[in-house]
């Protein structure tokens, strides 16, 4: 048994490893505006951005389309992938996230295609260069969590994990905390992320919302930055 689930354990700390090339280094979804404007100065603000982002937005959007492409990809059904490409595309509504969301999922599909020889990447990699399809982030990483043999609660926390690592590591660039800070932040979102799992493991895609006008505002005003370490 051990032996068996070998493979999966690796796959899933490689995809959700900072090391795995997606570009996610150069993100700071919205944490540099609020920064630099004085809305995020300790390590608890920083704490209820994370809180804030995962429960009403990522949660409640991204995790949605991600857990949809995943089944539908264990499935075989790639129009079930298309539909949440779609339906995720047209909940972001912030041009700049759309934008990034595509380049890394993009970046995903070609890494991935790569790595994992599997005719459902060839097609959607076909898909994404004719533009078919949007490839956005997180339904790209539920196709490929799939084909890499990851459960669907394990892929979700691969991505959750990436993502919250990848913000603490944006935070800690821009000075609001340490690197000892980051981790107790770490631990204790615990609660907060099998929350979001259970949620959005109850949701279909029409069912999708998000509510977080401080973060969006925040990322719209990212690129009238005067100066910006990060690409959102």
């Amino acid at each position: 048994m051990i032996q068996f689930q070998m493979p999966q354990q690796l796959a899933m700390m490689q995809l959700s490893d900072s090391f795995f090339p997606t570009g996610s280094f150069t993100l700071s979804h919205g944490i540099e505006a609020l920064v630099q404007t004085g809305k995020i100065q300790s390590a608890k603000d920083l704490q209820v951005f994370l809180q804030l982002l995962l429960l009403n937005k990522v949660g409640t959007t991204d995790i949605v389309a991600l857990i949809y492409a995943h089944r539908g990809s264990k499935d075989g059904d790639l129009e079930a992938v298309r539909r949440a490409d779609q339906q995720l595309f047209a909940q972001t509504a912030i041009a700049k996230i759309r934008e990034t969301q595509r380049q890394s999922g993009r970046a995903l599909l070609m890494v991935a295609g790569s790595t994992w020889q599997n005719e459902q990447l060839e097609i959607l990699n076909r898909e994404a260069a004719t533009g078919e399809i949007h490839c956005l982030h997180p339904v790209i990483f539920g196709v490929v969590a799939g084909i890499a043999g990851l459960r669907e609660q394990d892929a979700v926390l691969a991505f959750l994990h990436g993502l919250v690592t990848s913000i603490l590591s944006a935070a800690i660039r821009l000075g609001v905390l340490g690197h000892i800070q980051a981790q107790q932040i770490l631990r204790s979102l615990a609660p907060d992320i099998e929350a979001v799992w259970s949620t959005a493991a109850s949701m279909n895609l029409e069912q999708m919302w998000s509510c977080t006008p401080s973060i969006d505002l925040a990322q719209m005003q990212h690129p009238k930055l005067a100066q910006r370490l990060f690409a959102n």
